[in-house]
């Protein structure tokens, strides 16, 4: 007899465990499905700005940054040689006052200074030099227009709070700053605050039906 209630038992335990394996399995395949997003498909995800961004108002002479009450600057911080400020100066990483803005009294500091940049394609040679060349008010109606752009990556811009903010994140390489996947498309000039456009290796290779970056 008890041989019998053993099979029985262990019928009904496998019969458990096979459910539970299916409801797993449909569990991951919802957490990873990759056509949908928060219930949403990629296509109709629209990623919006909770608040106006802030810009940059008024030009300012490098003597005139002197009278500044902010006590302290943020700046680029990466550069192993040169970093740029949110007022728009460059100088180089041992300038650096305490407060994280460059000194404006040193002699020859660049001030929105687009040395290294091409003014037609926008590139830099130099991401501080970008970053302090993007920062001056006049790139605005240049830089909403980028932000407009239907092929910028908005779920990254919508995160920017400001006219600095936005600057340190355009001018960082992207995957428009390559051809091929591996290679700069221009070495001299790969850090652009303008509008930029995939390089035709990429636009060739993508998926049938997928948005173009």
């Amino acid at each position: 007899m008890w041989p019998a209630a053993l099979t029985r038992l262990l019928r009904r335990r496998i019969v458990y465990i096979v459910l539970a394996v299916l409801l797993l399995v449909y569990g991951f395949g919802q957490l990873f499905n990759q056509d949908s997003f928060g219930g949403l498909h990629g296509d109709e995800y629209v990623v919006q700005r909770t608040r106006p961004l802030l810009w940059t108002q008024q030009l300012l002479a490098p003597e005139e940054q002197l009278n500044r009450t902010e006590s302290r600057c943020r700046n680029s911080v990466q550069g192993h040689r040169l970093l740029a400020d949110e007022r728009g100066f460059v100088c180089r990483r041992e300038e650096l006052l305490a407060t994280g803005c460059c000194n404006p009294e040193l002699p020859g500091i660049g001030y929105y200074s687009c040395r290294t940049c091409n003014a037609s394609s926008h590139c830099c040679g130099v991401y501080e030099y970008c970053v302090s060349c993007c920062l001056h008010p006049g790139q605005q109606p240049l830089l909403e227009r980028v932000l407009r752009a239907p092929n910028t990556p908005k779920y990254i811009f919508a995160s920017v709070a400001d006219h600095f903010e936005l600057c340190l994140v355009k001018c960082r390489t992207n995957s428009h700053s390559v051809e091929h996947e591996n290679k700069y498309r221009d070495a001299a000039a790969k850090h652009c605050y303008g509008l930029t456009e995939a390089h035709e290796s990429q636009r060739d290779v993508a998926p049938q039906g997928a948005s173009r970056r």
